[in-house]
């Protein structure tokens, strides 16, 4: 390695992008076009970075296998911050072994972090969490450090172990100032503030209250019937039902619920589950059928009792039911906090993401855009979809499996 190429990775490495660019501007060999890479990815062209990377490690010979890896495990990284989430994940495990294989443990390490940051998008926890296993009690660098210490605190927000994602947070922080890299100490303490925002609503007899994420936790521990409106479901304790491919059933268990101790009329239930504005004998027969399904799904966490003009919800052992609510409501409030990462998506990953079809995201991101929410740029397969963060809470719990079932 020559020493303008040395002078710059030691550049890069420590966060001095114009630094590195300077040192390799003008050359073309594969290894400065790979550092060149590396930088505008750094820069946020993310475009040419990857132009760059693909031009580097078509510029290696074939017997320099491990060049050829960390020009594909740069690749891999570009993916992910251009939230291109298919396909499989088979190649960026085989560089990992490969770069793990020919003791460039370091690299090796970053491809078992991007594994684990594009399996956290996608929801996938325990492989995330197997995957950031293999990190475990391993030195790396300062930077990677704190990049882990992140990865492993989103891990355990999006598992309610709030304990786990402090400490977590605490590791990222030491790092991040080892590292002396500006922008990761800034998103290491914006991590840190999304503790101490309102997570969700407590709805409960009338009463609208935001809660943090650790007071979440004590609301779910508390025994009292939770219809979780975050993951779709009835919790107790430790039984948790279900309702999230039963809309119509979580639709009248909420309602129920939000209105507990008192019961609700037969016509605001129509109104508000079926979305209709006037009431007849067929929706009413209906609302009789829902019921009854509804019934016998949560026929032991609680009974649904029909009064003189409606139906009202009593629990069996809980003493208190409550609606744990997400911060901002509506069909698209878990794309809009995928959105809120800042970064670029596209249609199919953000389908991928929330486990539903590039049809509906197509829709609900149309009405986003009608009403100021977010905007695009690109046109086809270059399109991006992007907001502005959305401050003053933390949208964690909107992402799909935002809760454990057990």
């Amino acid at each position: 390695m020559d020493s303008l190429i040395a002078a710059s990775a030691r550049a890069l490495a420590e966060g001095n992008v114009l630094v590195a660019l300077k040192h390799v501007a003008l050359r073309d060999d594969p290894s400065a076009l790979a550092l060149r890479g590396i930088a505008m990815a750094q820069l946020g062209d993310l475009a040419r970075a990857r132009e760059l990377l693909r031009r580097a490690r078509a510029g290696f010979d074939a017997h320099e296998v491990l060049a050829r890896a960390r020009c594909g495990l740069a690749e891999a990284e570009v993916a992910l911050a251009m939230r291109e989430l298919g396909g499989s994940t088979r190649p960026l495990l085989a560089i990992g072994m490969l770069l793990e294989a020919r003791g460039d443990h370091a690299n090796a390490l970053q491809a078992w972090l991007i594994l684990a940051r594009r399996l956290l998008l996608l929801g996938k926890l325990q492989d995330a969490a197997d995957a950031l296993a293999r990190l475990d009690g391993r030195p790396m660098p300062a930077a990677l450090a704190a990049m882990a210490g992140l990865t492993a605190a989103v891990l355990a927000l999006r598992q309610l172990q709030v304990t786990t994602a402090r400490e977590a947070l605490e590791r990222a922080r030491v790092a991040a100032a080892a590292a002396g890299i500006p922008p990761l100490q800034v998103e290491v303490e914006d991590a840190c503030a999304k503790l101490d925002q309102p997570a969700a609503r407590c709805v409960s007899a009338g009463m609208d209250q935001p809660l943090r994420i650790d007071q979440v936790l004590v609301v779910l521990q508390s025994g009292a019937l939770i219809v979780d409106a975050c993951r779709r479901g009835i919790r107790v304790g430790e039984r948790w039902q279900s309702l999230a491919r039963r809309p119509v059933l979580f639709a009248l268990a909420r309602a129920l619920a939000e209105a507990w101790p008192a019961a609700v009329e037969r016509d605001a239930l129509i109104r508000q589950v079926f979305g209709m504005r006037h009431c007849d004998e067929t929706l009413r027969a209906r609302l009789r059928v829902e019921i009854g399904r509804l019934r016998a799904l949560i026929a032991a966490e609680a009974r649904i009792e029909a009064t003189v003009d409606g139906f009202g919800l009593l629990p069996r052992m809980a003493t208190k039911v409550i609606v744990l609510a997400p911060p901002i409501e509506g069909e698209q409030a878990a794309l809009a906090a995928l959105l809120a990462d800042g970064a670029g998506w596209s249609t199919s990953a953000l389908a991928l993401a929330l486990g539903t079809s590039q049809r509906s995201v197509q829709r609900a991101l149309v009405e986003l855009e009608t009403a100021g929410r977010v905007r695009s740029s690109g046109r086809g397969r270059a399109q991006r979809w992007r907001s502005m963060p959305l401050t003053g809470f933390t949208t964690i719990l909107l992402l799909p499996a935002a809760l454990p079932i057990d």
